[in-house]
């Protein structure tokens, strides 16, 4: 890869540095692809992004394309196959919650339209751009991503802590946390 200034934490391999490149940030406004971020991310809490970055096409294989619609069907037999997956994390709790959250991000769609309508709405639609200087400028969770959670939680959402939110709101653009001299911060 050509030599670009970017976040530091990406420097790690090409595999991050690809996901910051073409992803992380860039504002994410389909249902489809807000679901896949929301069920990495349950799957995050507690371990690394890279770790679930090594194996999101293994997540993708193991909870089909990450159709919502199909995952709110699964019982005890799907629950049983996912955790004998070493492919993915086999938490049978996080397991489960990503069902709860198929289910639930379902009744957000009946009700506000779309996902996307409902959580983009906290931030009015837009991108809230943060004057990130340096790493340690970042936060892990705001009163935005405290509210935001607090909100999934009352809708019936399972593992989305405030931390949990604010990475969600980071991978999908909601918030452009881009160092300023990030290649990407523009």
């Amino acid at each position: 890869m050509e030599n670009k200034i970017r976040c530091a934490w990406c420097e790690k391999d090409d595999l991050y540095r690809d996901y910051h490149d073409n992803e992380w940030g860039n504002p994410v406004y389909d249902d489809d692809k807000l679901f896949e971020f929301l069920v990495l991310e349950t799957f995050q809490a507690g371990l690394s992004w890279y770790t679930i970055l090594k194996k999101r096409e293994n997540f993708r294989k193991a909870f089909d394309q990450f159709d919502y619609k199909k995952i709110a069907q699964y019982g005890e037999k799907e629950i049983e196959q996912l955790m004998l997956d070493s492919g993915i994390i086999r938490n049978g709790l996080k397991i489960k919650g990503t069902i709860s959250n198929a289910v639930a991000f379902m009744e957000v769609q009946k009700e506000f339209g779309s996902f996307s309508k409902y959580i983009w709405g906290f931030t009015g639609g837009k991108p809230i751009n943060n004057n990130i200087k340096k790493m340690s400028d970042i936060k892990a969770t705001t009163p935005l991503s405290d509210e935001i959670s607090k909100d999934l939680k009352k809708r019936g959402f399972k593992f989305v802590g405030s931390t949990v939110v604010y990475a969600h709101m980071q991978a999908t653009g909601m918030v452009n946390d881009h160092v300023s001299d990030c290649w990407k911060r523009k």
